[in-house]
């Protein structure tokens, strides 16, 4: 028999979720603790056949003012896929409509190339309409190589910079003191206003409970004594994942930015991680995307695309349609 069970035994998820051969740090025991700390309701749902685990998901219960809905952040993880969503989807759509959801969206880290996504569409799953969430698009960086070897697989105008950086006086940090977090999120504030994007919430919980569980580093680039860059690194499983960034729009002649990057990839190297995540990049073919620029920037250092399934949202009830406007509309008004 076949049933889904909520996990109250960190240990025995945490070892299902790092025998898997993804594991998102957005499936994590901690990150639902981050969840719970920021006033979100949460599942831990794990599918059992029989006594034995076959798969988990963290589900996190959203009630935004354009809707309600369960979000399968990364998830569900399955020993197969193929052959257990159905099982895994019939019980949460149970507690979905027990909890009165309007729609359910998950975005399971599945690879395009390798996927039939004739499994969602005979389910009645269609695509969320924001674009490239929880980068679905990803660049990443294989760290099986020496540093001679990162360094001859850059961009030549990224070697440049990263060596040029070295030879300034800007002092790297990787820091887990709150003091320096304030810094970082002044900075983090200040890039939201000049970019024009809305600032993340909790992050103060995300530096927080991963710091304490060393599962997370607060990287800072420091020029005479100012902070000019700042990355949130976090450590999980096999991968080393920057997650928030930000920079000062002062000293922009100062590549302060390339050093950090550099010097990070090193502590994800010697921390012995297989991936650094560069995290979101732009999706082929889209040459007017407004995250070009950060695109270049994180494909100078070399490495390789990853294209996961685009989130897919399940609907409950019709005020589901309601999302899907208002989100549609605010991806056209963004440009992508």
């Amino acid at each position: 028999m076949v049933e889904i069970k909520i996990i109250e035994d960190k240990t025995v998820w945490e070892n299902f979720l790092l025998s898997q051969p993804w594991q998102p740090f957005f499936q994590s025991w901690n990150w639902g603790e981050v969840q719970k700390k920021s006033g979100n309701t949460i599942f831990r749902f794990g599918l059992y056949d029989g006594n034995g685990l076959v798969g988990i998901c963290l589900a996190v219960l959203i009630q935004a003012r354009r809707g309600r809905y369960l979000h399968l952040r990364h998830g569900p993880l399955l020993t197969n896929f193929t052959k257990q969503f159905d099982s895994f989807l019939e019980n949460v759509t149970v507690k979905a409509r027990e909890l009165g959801v309007d729609f359910i969206r998950i975005s399971p880290l599945l690879e395009t190339e390798t996927t039939d996504m004739s499994l969602f569409r005979r389910k009645g799953f269609r695509d969320a309409p924001l674009h490239n969430m929880d980068a679905e698009n990803a660049w990443v960086l294989d760290l099986d190589k020496s540093e001679e070897e990162f360094l001859a697989g850059m961009r030549k105008t990224t070697r440049y910079l990263v060596r040029k950086a070295e030879k300034l006086p800007i002092t790297i940090t990787a820091s887990t003191d709150p003091d320096d977090f304030k810094a970082f999120m002044n900075l983090y504030e200040r890039t939201s206003k000049r970019h024009g994007f809305i600032p993340h919430r909790g992050i103060h919980e995300e530096f927080s409970i991963f710091i304490k569980a060393k599962q997370a580093k607060l990287f800072l680039a420091k020029y005479e004594g100012q902070v000019l860059s700042g990355a949130l690194i976090i450590f999980y499983g096999d991968q080393a994942v920057y997650h928030h960034g930000a920079s000062s729009d002062e000293h922009k002649e100062i590549p302060a930015a390339y050093l950090l990057q550099w010097e990070a990839i090193k502590e994800a190297k010697k921390l012995g991680k297989k991936l650094y995540n560069f995290w979101g990049v732009v999706p082929e073919g889209k040459p007017n995307h407004p995250w070009q620029g950060l695109t270049l920037f994180k494909t100078g250092f070399g490495g390789r695309r990853l294209n996961f399934i685009h989130a897919q949202d399940l609907y409950i009830t019709l005020s589901y349609w309601k999302t899907f406007l208002i989100e549609t509309l605010t991806r056209i008004r963004k440009g992508y």
